[in-house]
């Protein structure tokens, strides 16, 4: 048992031990070596660092790297912070950059973790435009499950936990089966593929496992390690155990499983499953098909007012902050007052389709003058996603370093109205697809802290019951609707009320 994650290799096997014997003795070894006093146990900081879940904000944070589980969870955490945090800068460049793993074998794709302890009271009521419907309670009843944080790993555990209260995507990835780059398999890359695209560490395959855990419920909490290793071999930047942004660990998440599964789509004989109805002959995947949504932007020359229509996809908006709104968080000990006047969500989204003129730097070559012109532009959305996803741009540049804009955001918890900021001609939205313009809040991920390389992540989502849940790494608790709408959101993700998943084109 690795002694700073707790987790368990079998050298028999040459693997990872996923699951837990029925007896729970991994987990009783593994909370008899939490109660062990380690180093850096009474360390008065690490001890202070919680969150209060009554009010979703950070207390005792400062700048620190991390946050651990709420009352009493950060002293077990704090063993659990990797040795790299407690290197000099020196012996952190003699180090390789990425810790050694033995060679894994194929393994059974088996499910690969537990649960956490919570509250859990299930009513099952279907989002996503999905049929309402009751289960019975079983004799005991699943849990919310939480996930270990291995290190500054708050950032993936927040996106792990909104992505898994995403109902229509947590079901695609059930009803998949076990992905391997085997072309034997049949559902592989072909053996004449050279695997340039997709290496030998499958993103796909460790979400999978994940979401599939996090909805099962279960004994003790997930640990995302062999997720996060993959994740370090695909994506360099997010090598070692720094504080990470939220953001662009989702972006690079969400592009990554798009390429995947385009590679690795089951067979025919699969499809009879409305769940997997998505695949390359459409050039769409879940992701795409959840996420995905198109933007039109317009550019029109202020010397003969041509104008030039482009479209482009996107898998998330990003939203500027309006400047009379921005109040920014110099420390967490900064007291100053916020503006005045509140700004809500719909302050943002109009600002990002309001008419800007375009600087000197930015001259536009009209087709029409043959030469560079002064120009305006402006975007708007000609077709909307299932699950609209909204990045609030919290952090700018300083000089040489970022700054938090800290701004309270208003936003509705259900019913956020869309409609005023797609395109209205029939003739450019005809064939963008119809449905409601109304979407209902389904998670938020906050940053709490004053710096994008500092503070804590958590996530708040609403499960299939109606229950919204406040995740904090490890630790998981019921929280009510008045918590959430008073949070301050850096990502929110909201899901269409008329859910619709497109057809497979022919």
């Amino acid at each position: 048992m690795d002694s700073e994650s707790y987790a368990v290799y079998c050298y028999m096997c040459d693997e990872f031990v996923l699951n837990d014997t029925p007896e729970n003795h991994i987990d009783q070894m593994r909370n008899v070596l939490i109660r062990h006093p380690t180093k850096g146990e009474d360390d008065p900081v690490l001890r202070d660092r919680s969150v209060n879940d009554e009010n979703g904000e950070v207390s005792s944070i400062s700048n620190e790297k991390d946050s651990a589980s709420v009352n009493g969870e950060s002293d077990k955490q704090s063993g659990r912070l990797s040795r790299h945090s407690h290197l000099s800068e020196q012996e952190r460049k003699d180090e390789p950059g990425v810790r050694q793993l033995r060679p894994r074998r194929k393994r059974s794709h088996s499910a690969d973790s537990s649960s956490v302890e919570n509250h859990g009271n299930y009513g099952k009521r279907r989002r996503n435009g999905m049929v309402t419907r009751t289960l019975s309670k079983t004799k005991q009843e699943k849990k919310v499950v939480g996930l270990r944080n291995l290190g500054n790993t708050c950032f993936m555990n927040a996106v792990l936990q909104s992505l898994s209260n995403i109902g229509v995507f947590y079901r695609y990835f059930k009803h998949l089966p076990a992905l391997e780059i085997n072309a034997k398999s049949g559902r592989g890359i072909e053996q004449s593929r050279k695997l340039t695209e997709v290496s030998d560490a499958l993103m796909a395959e460790e979400l999978r496992k994940i979401l599939i855990n996090l909805n099962q419920g279960g004994k003790s909490a997930i640990s995302p390690e062999s997720l996060f290793h993959v994740i370090w071999k695909i994506v360099p930047r997010f090598r070692g155990y720094q504080q990470q942004d939220a953001h662009e660990f989702l972006r690079y998440m969400l592009d990554r499983l798009h390429l995947e599964l385009l590679h690795l789509l089951p067979d025919g004989s699969l499809r009879e499953n409305s769940y997997l109805n998505i695949g390359p002959k459409s050039r769409t995947s879940i992701v795409t098909s959840v996420f995905g949504g198109t933007l039109q932007s317009e550019v029109r020359c202020l010397n003969c007012s041509v104008e030039s229509k482009k479209h482009d996809p996107f898998l998330d908006l990003s939203l500027d902050i309006p400047e009379k709104f921005q109040y920014l968080k110099k420390s967490s000990k900064d007291n100053a007052d916020e503006p005045t006047t509140p700004c809500d969500i719909s302050d943002c989204l109009t600002s990002f389709v309001e008419v800007e003129e375009l600087a000197e730097t930015e001259l536009y070559y009209c087709n029409n003058c043959k030469s560079k012109q002064r120009s305006t532009k402006r975007f708007w959305i000609r077709r909307l996603p299932n699950v609209l996803c909204l990045h609030l741009k919290r952090f700018r540049w300083n000089n040489c370093f970022r700054q938090k804009i800290d701004t309270s955001i208003m936003f509705p918890v259900t019913a956020l109205d869309m409609s005023q900021y797609v395109l209205s001609s029939p003739h450019e939205t005809r064939r963008s697809g119809s449905g409601s313009t109304l979407y209902d809040l389904a998670a938020v991920i906050v940053h709490h802290g004053s710096g994008t390389g500092s503070g804590h992540y958590t996530a708040f989502a609403i499960n299939d019951g109606g229950q919204w849940f406040h995740f904090n790494d490890s630790s998981v608790r019921q929280t009510e609707i008045e918590t959430v709408a008073k949070c301050k959101p850096y990502i929110m993700f909201y899901i269409r009320r008329e859910f619709r998943l497109p057809q497979l084109q022919a």
